[in-house]
């Protein structure tokens, strides 16, 4: 099988749980055999326009203008424009432009397309602005695939109600259960007698750094609890001057973030919005619990091996750590069996791959 996957950003080059979603399925789909172009944006002069890597072709296109945060690339375009021997295109994300495009490559063209949803909101606009993006151009973009992908049954849903009637597969996504691990050694970059709460993310207004070191901040000083933030981002230099007890470790290397979760007692999800943050299975997979925001489409999941507090509750979140901290083991290990009996990477490819196959 031809894939095209359609990616407005990939790893290593942009860190993050999408990009390397979009990495390890185009990866492993190759080694199954199938043949892989990505095709996505970049304006780094120093990478090739056309490299193979991993098993997998990347096309790096230019963007053209920036419009809200999003890079519009018209070498996107064109190169849409002339792929016509795929057997099928996988765009990641109705939120890029790139996405856009494909959905018109389908409009007007016969190659079957599939959507990946990896969340309905963006961390860098206003709620309301993607509420009006996705009952019009959001639902259009939707409603030209001949599949789009959910990773909960509470994201089909939401999809739905803004009137899209695609076709949607549910299939959960999944972390490697095999470098995620409880054993194995810890990291360099942590040492703290006390409890370790890790806050792994982007700096950006969405995620809500700013809720977490608050949060951390209220602990009673009795429990010596450190927080240490994984990520960078365009509120790092502002954060770091607010949070004088916080350890910032910028941004650490894929390869690392397993000891990293082995370093840590509790993972600390702040944002107002996610799709299906990955940070959540690997810190399960780990043995670690997590308190997070409370979000529809994910609470169920870390309800099993952890608490979720109402957006912006600081001292919701701080109750939720002390509780989380007291049976810090019971509920890991509770998160490690959820991961490995539901949300395997391989069940994740090998069911993705089975439904771009029959769309041909």
């Amino acid at each position: 099988m031809r894939i095209l996957r359609v990616a407005q950003n990939l790893y290593p080059e942009v860190p993050g749980g999408g990009t390397y979603h979009v990495h390890a399925m185009s990866r492993d789909q190759a080694a199954m055999g199938h043949d892989v172009t990505v095709l996505t944006v970049s304006n780094d002069k120093s990478l090739p326009r056309r490299e193979e890597r991993d098993g997998y072709t990347v096309v790096r296109r230019s963007s053209t203008v920036e419009l809200f945060g999003n890079d519009i690339s018209l070498g996107v375009a064109s190169f849409l424009r002339e792929a016509d021997d795929f057997d099928v295109i996988h765009a990641h994300s109705h939120l890029y432009f790139s996405t856009n495009l494909a959905a018109l490559k389908r409009r007007l063209g016969d190659i079957p397309l599939a959507i990946t949803n990896h969340g309905l909101y963006s961390q860098n606009a206003p709620v309301w602005l993607f509420d009006l993006y996705l009952r019009t151009g959001g639902r259009w973009t939707f409603n030209q695939a001949d599949v789009a992908f959910c990773y909960t049954e509470e994201d089909k849903r939401r999809v739905q109600e803004f009137g899209v009637d695609s076709r949607i597969e549910v299939v959960a996504n999944g972390v490697d259960t095999e470098r995620f691990t409880p054993e194995g050694p810890e990291s360099d970059l942590i040492e703290h007698d006390g409890p370790v709460i890790l806050f792994v993310g982007r700096l950006v207004e969405g995620k809500r750094p700013r809720d977490a070191i608050q949060a951390v901040s209220q602990l009673p000083d009795s429990l010596s609890a450190k927080l240490y933030i994984v990520g960078d981002g365009p509120l790092q230099e502002e954060l770091e001057r607010d949070g004088e007890d916080v350890i910032f470790l910028g941004h650490v290397p894929y390869d690392e973030m397993p000891a990293i979760y082995r370093s840590g007692d509790v993972l600390l999800l702040s944002s107002r919005a996610e799709g299906f943050p990955r940070t959540v299975l690997e810190a399960f997979a780990s043995r670690m619990p997590v308190v997070s925001s409370h979000l529809e489409q994910t609470a169920s999941l870390v309800q099993e091996g952890g608490k979720t507090v109402p957006i912006g509750d600081i001292e919701g979140y701080t109750a939720a750590l002390e509780q989380v901290l007291k049976n810090r083991d019971g509920l890991g290990d509770k998160g490690r069996h959820t991961v490995v009996d539901r949300f395997r990477w391989q069940d994740t490819v090998e069911q993705t791959t089975g439904v771009l196959a029959n769309l041909r």
